[in-house]
């Protein structure tokens, strides 16, 4: 096995530290207990999700294909290519304090400001280990999620962008453009805010159709969403209908984020997995199971061997069944890996999917785009 994935390894990221970001229990995400429940669940973004993603990793069949890296913590000047010093302060002496709840549901709690920096740092090693040669596929493992945080707002259990540090950190060491290909359920508001005026960056999120959720999220994710000034047309909002799955989600790949790829002609891409698009997840309203994630895996793989010389830099952010959130960790990679043959059987495979409504909803875009898009007007 060994020599059969010589070329073929993932180098992932992580630090055990980020497991000590305590979300508590509660009615969902509220953190409420309203007195009349004999069970609390614990917050959908708990420790036990990432858990069995790094066991998964480490004891599952694609273990021979993983390479480990140890994570380090950012520094808070690094932080600031994204995010802006008065945020960054007040989340410093909201940790100093002992802690807030920051927005609705994303609560700063003791060991939660020191697992941000653990993300965001072992992200940045991630791209830097890419951007440095030292391999092409890398993957940071992190918590708590980054995606929607803005650069002056906590939002959606997310403190720091993650991915949106690695991009500016890509941007900064010579990259001319960067793809970013977001499949979390929930729009990646946070990363499209911060390239929203620059033709640099592509940002591309496929998620649900859930429309804004309140004040730190005040952005739709509508396909009207497409960027302003030198930005206009480079951010592209796919929200699919609730309940599309493998696909419907494949569908859009290939008609939707294939062509726009193709045109922007990247140097690096950066593929945003959140596995809370599964059938099965209590935090999204998707249909996909392991078999559409390996798809996808393998869609981003062909991609980046035509536009990135195969570097991909892969950043987590949700998936909240705690055990079926991993399998499909597992079968994003096996695409990203390109592998002949699928490593693991989907514990609980098939869901009845009717694609006609992704189908027609794919097309109106795909329209859409030719006529408002000028990079894409005529393709």
């Amino acid at each position: 096995m060994a020599a059969a994935c010589s070329n073929k390894i993932i180098d992932v990221f992580w630090h055990e530290g980020m497991v000590n970001h305590e979300t508590g229990k509660g009615v969902f995400d509220s953190g409420t207990d309203p007195g009349f429940l004999d069970v609390l669940e614990k917050h959908p973004e708990n420790s036990d999700r990432i858990k069995n993603m790094v066991s998964i990793l480490q004891k599952g069949p694609i273990s021979p294909y993983i390479s480990w890296q140890l994570g380090r913590p950012a520094q808070v000047p690094e932080l600031l290519s994204f995010h802006a010093p008065e945020y960054i302060d007040e989340l410093v002496e909201a940790d100093k304090q002992g802690g807030k709840m920051i927005c609705a549901g994303t609560f700063l709690n003791p060991g939660s400001w020191d697992a941000a920096l653990l993300a965001a740092g072992t992200t940045l090693s991630a791209i830097k280990h890419i951007l440095d040669g030292h391999g092409k596929l890398a993957y940071a493992l992190v918590r708590p999620p980054g995606h929607h945080a803005q650069p002056k707002q906590a939002d959606g259990y997310c403190f720091l962008n993650n991915a949106g540090l690695a991009v500016q950190l890509a941007l900064d060491s010579g990259c001319k453009k960067v793809a970013v290909i977001d499949i979390d359920v929930h729009y990646g508001n946070g990363t499209a805010e911060g390239f929203y005026g620059t033709d640099k960056v592509l940002t591309v999120s496929l998620h649900m159709n859930h429309g804004s959720w309140g004040p730190s999220h005040p952005q739709n994710g509508s396909v009207g969403e497409l960027g302003e000034g030198e930005g206009f047309g480079y951010n592209l909002n796919i929200p699919l209908p609730n309940g599309t799955g493998d696909r419907g989600y494949g569908y859009a790949m290939k008609e939707l984020v294939v062509p726009a790829i193709h045109i922007f002609e990247p140097d690096m891409i950066v593929f945003v997995v959140g596995q809370d698009s599964s059938a099965f997840d209590p935090n999204g309203r998707q249909c996909l199971t392991m078999d559409g994630y390996r798809e996808i895996g393998r869609i981003v793989h062909s991609l980046a061997n035509k536009h990135s010389g195969g570097q991909i830099l892969i950043v987590q952010e949700g998936g909240y069944h705690i055990t079926y959130s991993a399998y499909c960790l597992h079968a994003i990679l096996e695409g990203v890996l390109d592998l002949p043959q699928p490593l693991l059987c989907d514990p609980i495979a098939y869901y009845p999917e009717d694609e006609a409504f992704a189908v027609e909803f794919v097309e109106a875009t795909r329209k859409y785009h030719k006529e408002m898009v000028p990079f894409l007007k005529g393709t």
